[in-house]
């Protein structure tokens, strides 16, 4: 079967309320699948300020923003209006993407009409209680997280690593892998702007540590500013660029005083910011993937990250950057000392970090996600016909 007989309904927490490396992840592979020729609806929360237009044809689901993370929402379901636009649809493949409401809803109408079914790992949501003071709550959502995934077809994990893990807890029994991509076009080395810097206050010579992505608490910005203490406590001179922007923004401020907040940036302003600093930090372990490691890679910079599911996927520790037991702030702050006193080190990484770069395409990576569904619709067909037969 052509991809052009596609017909694909995703379900999506939030496709384009905020601008994340899952949204941004999920449009671009429903514009690669129209470019195809593929049939997409995309039933999502909505809000009035979307972060970005939507690819695809996207129909709004009732929701009820997060109190307390307002940008982002919770979609309460399938009312009878959306199944029917969904039956008149007459999908050939179900993708659920967030283990929210809607998408457990989705699961069960799936199930009921015996049509492929398909879920993707974004992010790991069992970690993030305890940011937030609710570590009791981590053994009842792991239990919800199994029951989503074992419920679907097939589950698309971002890396290897992520599914070996995915594996071990239970959450899955077939999985694929859909990876990411970087556009090199925003990302690349030339991007590097020392005059930009300059305007910022940077001198040339001085070593950048960057922060990128969304200004919340479960991206580690306890261990990032804790890090950077400990840096200066020891001597190593360095300046920090912080490259985003979102709620926990005043207490990123208040524990990093003297850092150089540049605020959200998108397209070649991105680009630029990304290849002006130094080395990236990402002491995250919440993210599958970490898009925010690749891009920086891309432009050519060693990356600092925790021993995690993100770090796992995209860094070679010791060859283009270095992978440190999640906590450990003495050996963040280390390996960033050692890139500080050993340039040759450092330019070693440089140009492993932007080589190990060079294999990751969108083009390539979403391909493999329509090869899983074309796979799954057509074992699904075969099923039914025997079974009718």
């Amino acid at each position: 079967m052509p991809a052009s007989k596609l017909r694909v309904a995703l379900f999506s927490g939030n496709y384009n309320c905020v601008r994340d490396g899952a949204n941004q992840a999920l449009n671009r592979l429903v514009g690669y699948a129209e470019r195809l020729g593929a049939d997409v609806r995309v039933y999502a929360a909505t809000n009035d300020r979307p972060a970005f237009p939507a690819e695809g044809q996207l129909i709004s689901v009732n929701s009820l923003p997060i109190p307390g993370r307002s940008e982002y929402r919770v979609a309460m379901g399938i009312p009878a209006k959306i199944r029917r636009d969904i039956a008149a649809f007459n999908p050939n493949i179900f993708h659920v993407a967030a283990p929210d409401i809607l998408g457990h809803r989705a699961i069960s109408l799936a199930r009921v009409t015996k049509t492929a079914l398909v879920a993707s790992m974004h992010t790991r949501f069992e970690t993030y209680p305890a940011y937030y003071g609710m570590g009791f709550f981590e053994g009842s959502l792991r239990a919800i997280l199994r029951r989503f995934y074992n419920r679907c077809d097939l589950v698309l994990a971002p890396s290897e690593p992520v599914r070996d893990l995915m594996e071990d807890d239970g959450m899955g029994r077939r999985f694929s892998i859909w990876s990411r991509g970087v556009d090199t076009d925003i990302f690349n080395p030339a991007q590097r702007d020392l005059s930009w810097r300059r305007s910022l206050g940077i001198a040339d010579d001085e070593l950048v540590i960057g922060y990128l992505g969304r200004l919340v608490l479960e991206k580690g910005i306890d261990d990032f500013s804790a890090t950077v203490r400990k840096l200066k406590a020891e001597g190593v001179a360095h300046r920090v660029m912080v490259i985003g922007a979102g709620p926990a923004q005043p207490t990123f401020e208040n524990l990093l005083p003297g850092a150089v907040f540049i605020g959200f940036k998108s397209g070649q302003d991105l680009g630029r910011a990304v290849a002006s600093i130094d080395v990236l930090l990402n002491p995250s372990t919440t993210e599958a993937f970490g898009n925010v490691m690749l891009e920086a890679q891309a432009c050519g910079t060693p990356v600092v990250a925790a021993r995690a599911m993100g770090g796992l996927s995209l860094v070679r520790d010791g060859q283009s950057g270095f992978l440190i037991e999640p906590g450990n702030i003495t050996g963040y702050a280390q390996a960033i000392a050692g890139y500080a006193r050993d340039k040759t080190l450092f330019e070693n990484h440089r140009s492993a970090a932007l080589k190990q770069s060079e294999g990751f395409d969108w083009d390539r990576v979403n391909q493999s996600v329509i090869d899983a569904y074309l796979a799954l619709v057509g074992q699904k067909s075969v099923g039914q016909n025997e079974h009718a037969a």
